[in-house]
């Protein structure tokens, strides 16, 4: 446990949240109204108690006016062209948590290094012993999922959706959604976010 709250510190979710809210003379409960998120989560969060899902960090950045992308800077980077080299996506590597509980999945950021992009693209692995933990989300924008390995099932809507290495999906991220790996072997996908700043 030690070792993980020393990797989830490492990463300054919270700092950065905090640090930004605090310049916009925002509170806790500011932002709590702000994101429709509760006032404790919210304080676990910036404290470094829980890494946040993709759609949970998506209200933040939305209530506080900034990209998605501010989370995943780690310096001033104006390349045109940025390359991340096999493993580097690694060293933004995460397992996000819901009501205090992981999510089923780890999400590796692969442009980490790049500001002031509309997209944000991942390689997301889903763990199939952690199906149950499976919640879904909704927020702005749309997003487009590849698979590369195994078996996975969307949930959108109403809608169930059986996904294997190969199909590719494009959804309405507004609408309640959810994924996980189905059988035994862990699932691989490449996803891409987009959200309107």
């Amino acid at each position: 446990m030690d070792a993980f709250r020393a990797e989830v510190k490492e990463l300054k979710i919270g700092q950065t949240i905090r640090d930004l809210r605090q310049v916009r003379r925002m509170t806790l409960q500011d932002l709590a109204v702000a994101t429709e998120l509760s006032k404790p989560l919210l304080s676990q969060i910036e404290n470094d108690q829980v890494i946040p899902p993709l759609a949970t960090l998506l209200r933040i950045a939305k209530a506080l006016n900034v990209p998605l992308q501010k989370f995943f800077e780690e310096e001033d980077d104006t390349r045109k062209c940025l390359v991340v080299k096999a493993g580097e996506a690694d060293r933004m590597s995460r397992r996000p948590s819901h009501g205090g509980k992981p999510q089923p999945y780890f999400y590796h950021s692969l442009a980490y290094g790049k500001q002031h992009k509309h997209m944000e693209p991942f390689l997301v692995e889903f763990d199939p012993s952690r199906t149950e933990q499976s919640q879904p989300v909704r927020h702005p924008g749309e997003e487009f999922f590849y698979i590369l390995e195994g078996q996975v099932e969307l949930q959108h809507g109403n809608d169930t959706y059986l996904l294997e290495a190969g199909d590719s999906v494009y959804w309405d991220s507004n609408e309640p959604h959810s994924l996980k790996a189905l059988g035994n072997e862990i699932a691989r996908g490449i996803a891409v976010l987009y959200t309107k700043t």
